[in-house]
Formats: structure tokens, sequence, C-alpha cells
């Protein structure tokens, strides 16, 4: 009877665990990058002191810093900045080694998921050898007769529980159009095949 009873106390625990373990993991890594970014862009503690000389903190002022220079920033680029403007920036960066490299990799990147031109929207299944061994990735160029390669394609494959991945160049028949929505399978990939199949 007893052991009856601890038993449906340990399945209880582990019911709770499902529902509160990825709900508070979610709400804790969310509250502590906004938390993390709003404290190192916080600018107030830089001229604004209290009463005792320290540094006045107002929660929120790094995120509504961020948020109006971004807004700020797309107003003025869509609106003043012209087409030769734009050039002009885009050869000047070009010139800077280092910068360069780094800027145009996060500028498509981050282009990939928010940009008119979205990457990551069609999902793939790839044959990755003749035992039948499959991997699920994201087709990313589908033209790579510039560089010499006519019948192959570029698939990105997300790594599992990381924001890293792997970059591979496969023949385009062995890539496969999967029946699925690029977030699913996103959540599926990432989530080490757990979730994403409804």
């Amino acid at each position: 009877m007893i052991k009856k009873f601890f038993q449906q106390l340990l399945y209880y625990f582990i019911k709770g665990a499902l529902v509160v373990v990825p709900v508070a993991g979610a709400v804790f890594l969310i509250v502590w990058a906004v938390a993390a970014l709003d404290n190192a862009l916080n600018l107030t503690a830089h001229f604004l002191h209290d009463e005792t000389g320290m540094p006045l903190y107002i929660p929120g002022i790094g995120i509504l810093t961020v948020v109006v220079v971004l807004i700020v920033v797309g107003l003025i680029f869509t609106n003043l900045v012209t087409a030769p403007i734009r050039a002009w920036l885009k050869r000047s960066i070009a010139k800077i080694p280092l910068f360069n490299t780094l800027y145009s990799s996060i500028k498509d990147f981050t282009e990939a998921f928010v940009g008119d031109a979205k990457k990551f929207n069609e999902p793939v299944l790839v044959l990755v050898n003749e035992t039948g061994l499959k991997k699920i990735g994201f087709l990313t160029q589908r033209d790579l007769s510039k560089i010499g390669l006519t019948d192959e394609v570029v698939v990105y494959f997300p790594y599992s529980y990381s924001v890293a991945g792997q970059v591979v160049v496969v023949r385009t028949i062995h890539v496969e159009k999967l029946n699925m929505s690029a977030t699913d399978a996103m959540k599926l990939v990432v989530s080490g095949g757990v979730s994403g199949i409804e």
C-alpha cells in the first residue's frame, strides 16, 4: 500500500516536471537574455547616480534604448538613405578585411531568418550514405554553377540542442523535399527529434 502510494507520488512528480521544466526553462532563458542585454546597454548607470553616489540602474532602459535605436536606424535607412549611399557603404565595408567577413556572415545569417529572402524555409531530407542514413536539413543554395558544381546544392544541418550547425554540399539526387513546415522541421532537429511532429 505504501509502495503504491510512493509510486503514485513519483508518477505525479514526473508529470509535474514534464509540465513545469520546459516552461520554466524557456522563461528563465528569455528573462536571462533580456536582463543581460538590458544590463549591458543600460546607459543611465554612466551618468545618473543616487543620493549615496552609486550608479543608478533603471530596469528596462537598455532594452528600450535598443528598440528605439533599431526603429530610428530602420526609419533612416528606409526613407533617407539612397541607393548610391548604400552602395558606397557596402564598398567601404568590403575594404575592411576581418570586419567585412564578420559583418557579411552575420548579415546573411540574420536575413536568412528575418529578411525578405528567408533561407531556412525549405526543409529537406538528405541521403547521407549507402546504408540509408538520412539527415534533416534546410536547402539554402540551389544554384552552384558559379563555382563549377552544376548538379549540387547547399544544405544547412542545425545541431540538436545548439545554435550551431553544419553546411554541406550534396548531390541534388540525394535531396528530398520534406512535407512539413520549416518551423516544425527546425523544432524536430533542434529538439533532438522529440518535438516537431504533431
